[in-house]
């Protein structure tokens, strides 16, 4: 598995059902569509999308967020950059979570200064500007990547409704 496998996965959700082609989701992503056949190729053979390739094992995926994902891409903060808010700092999280320091994927158009958090894969920030939902689940992902328990576990209770 890659980073941009889950971003991809991810994806497919935030769809929330809508039919679906490979072009499609490619360019919403900006990533090549070789990349995303690959992807799809590597998720099926983890059980995380059905043998069509079309449907997200939405059980299977939520057990490898909230028990792997933390562990298969690890993310250490780095340094203080521009960027847009994710994890603790985008803006459904916090209004739960008071906290000092904002973490943010780097981008020259953001408007938060905050500790770096390496997105899941290099266009992450231009697709989340056409999905709301898709940058709610990247965030809630971050989340459970660098947060504290109390964030982590209400972070997997959001993300255990929105892939229901």
């Amino acid at each position: 598995m890659r980073p941009q496998d889950i971003a991809i996965l991810l994806k497919i959700v935030s769809m929330e059902g809508k039919p679906w082609q490979i072009s499609g989701l490619a360019n919403s992503l900006f990533i090549s569509l070789s990349e995303i056949s690959e992807s799809l190729n590597r998720s099926k053979i983890a059980g995380l999308i059905d043998h069509n390739k079309k449907n997200v094992n939405r059980m299977n995926l939520l057990e490898f967020l909230e028990h792997g994902i933390k562990y298969a891409f690890p993310q250490v903060p780095g340094a203080m950059v521009r960027g847009i808010p994710t994890a603790h700092s985008h803006p459904f999280m916090s209004n739960m979570f008071a906290s000092d320091i904002n973490y943010v994927w780097p981008d020259r158009n953001g408007d938060t200064i905050g500790s770096l958090l390496e997105p899941l894969y290099a266009k992450q920030t231009e697709a989340i500007a056409q999905d709301a939902l898709f940058y709610k689940l990247l965030a809630l992902v971050d989340v459970i990547r660098v947060g504290k328990v109390r964030e982590v576990n209400y972070a997997a209770e959001e993300l255990n409704k929105l892939l229901e």
